[in-house]
């Protein structure tokens, strides 16, 4: 049972021959974030999931940037996932759904989760460009593909709008962060049961 306050933790360690990962995570936090990647857009996108999603995260990674950023980003995603599965325990209490529509500048973004245990991912959004400075902008969605299907979370990301790459990137992670938040939080109505009728989300 994942236990409330400050016992709604995860911590996973995962090393790989290309990553070598660690993250800890705390569901009921104030967003205080300890992030190190060495991609350094990569770090500012997970400092803002950090911060609006109020989760405290510390994060440390180390992999083959001299090849790409591919391995590093995606394994952080696989890491993170595990992460605050460890932390949802049995998901007993939880609010479970969430949805925002989040607007940054000109840039408009929808998020919707599904804390359900069943991992899915609808990626809507298109980039104009192939990169945001160094980071490859294709590596948002395979990010967020590693975080739904080791979290188990059924995650919808669509951008309805936008002109800047940087404020459309960052509009998903902090939708994506603002869902979270909501879903994660224990339900006092709820009385600690699980939010569905099969009585289990794992």
């Amino acid at each position: 049972m994942a236990e409330t306050a400050a016992g709604r933790t995860g911590s996973v360690s995962r090393k790989t021959n290309e990553t070598s990962i660690s993250v800890s995570v705390n569901l009921d936090g104030t967003g205080k974030s300890k992030i190190s990647t060495g991609v350094g857009f990569f770090d500012h996108m997970l400092d803002q999931l950090s911060r609006h999603s109020l989760i405290d995260m510390e994060i440390e990674a180390k992999g083959d940037l001299h090849i790409d950023d591919h391995h590093t980003v995606e394994d952080t995603g696989i890491a993170i996932g595990q992460a605050i599965s460890k932390a949802l325990g049995d998901r007993r209490g939880i609010t479970r759904y969430a949805s925002i529509d989040l607007a940054m500048d000109e840039t408009m973004t929808k998020a919707a989760v599904d804390l359900s245990g069943r991992p899915f991912l609808v990626w809507n959004v298109a980039f104009s460009a192939p990169k945001i400075g160094t980071f490859d902008t294709e590596l948002a969605r395979e990010f967020f593909q590693a975080l739904a299907q080791n979290a188990g979370i059924t995650l919808h990301i669509l951008n309805h709008y936008g002109a800047n790459n940087h404020h459309i990137a960052e509009t998903c992670f902090k939708a994506v962060a603002r869902a979270l938040r909501t879903a994660t939080e224990i339900d006092p109505r709820q009385a600690g049961r699980v939010p569905s009728t099969k009585g289990t989300l794992v």
